[in-house]
């Protein structure tokens, strides 16, 4: 068996202890490119008013970063209440296609695991998580997470990304403007890292530079944040086209 595949039950000579290591392990190198833009978020807040207690409340509570950045955008005082939510959700609407992919190897919790493990499934917990559950299920034959591998991966980002971004709100004012640092690049590398690691062709690959193409030229041509809900109607869009696609292939 290849040693980057994660063992079953057959395999009681690994820990929970050393799942729940080998978890934080594969976490580890995206946390050094989630704290540039956890910083850039918490003082992108601050500017906006929001104390570091609100700080950790919105980020505990949502724990989307995305969908963090465009409340932050789009906060005013007073706050547009509806307009946030809307655009935060269009934004969201990504987890009911991940929720989705998740859902066979969820099968065999229970409903409060699944109901955490759900909670923290951000995008690098989902990607991380999926590609070790179908590694999984190519050695045993069977769809499953592991939950103590998977509890690494959640419980060192959450930590870090509430972490991180109050002290961004806490040293934000101090340190200016965090664009100038180029540390906002560091959420586009995470996300390109994630997509190499989930590489199954360019058909699947399809809706990302497609939803970009279509929230750019929103965004250029149209003011306001209408570019949101452009760029993630135009990507689900392609997403059902091509999935309609592979499966009237498959049919006999």
């Amino acid at each position: 068996m290849p040693d980057d595949i994660a063992p079953d039950e057959r395999e009681p000579s690994r820990s929970v202890w050393a799942e729940f290591r080998r978890g934080l392990a594969a976490m580890a190198p995206i946390l050094l490119g989630v704290t540039p833009f956890a910083l850039v978020l918490g003082s992108q807040a601050a500017m906006k008013g929001l104390s570091p207690l609100e700080v950790a409340l919105m980020c505990g509570l949502n724990f989307a970063g995305g969908s963090e950045f465009v409340a932050i955008e789009l906060w005013r005082s007073p706050p547009q209440i509806a307009l946030i939510a809307g655009m935060t959700l269009l934004v969201n609407c990504r987890h009911l296609l991940m929720g989705a992919s998740f859902a066979p190897h969820l099968r065999r919790l229970r409903p409060w695991q699944a109901a955490l493990v759900l909670f923290v499934m951000a995008d690098e917990t989902w990607a991380l998580g999926m590609d070790d559950a179908r590694r999984r299920m190519a050695v045993t034959g069977r769809p499953g997470i592991s939950l103590p591998y998977y509890a690494g991966l959640a419980v060192s980002l959450y930590i870090a990304w509430v972490a991180v971004t109050v002290l961004g709100a806490v040293v934000g004012p101090v340190l200016g403007n965090p664009h100038a640092y180029g540390f906002d690049m560091a959420f586009t590398a995470v996300f390109l890292v994630l997509i190499r690691g989930m590489w199954k062709g360019w058909r699947r690959a399809l809706p990302w530079p497609v939803s970009l193409g279509v929230a750019a030229v929103t965004h250029l041509a149209v003011p306001g944040a209408w570019y949101v809900p452009a760029g993630t109607l135009a990507g689900l869009a392609v997403a059902y086209f091509v999935a309609g696609t592979e499966t009237r292939e498959a049919a006999p």
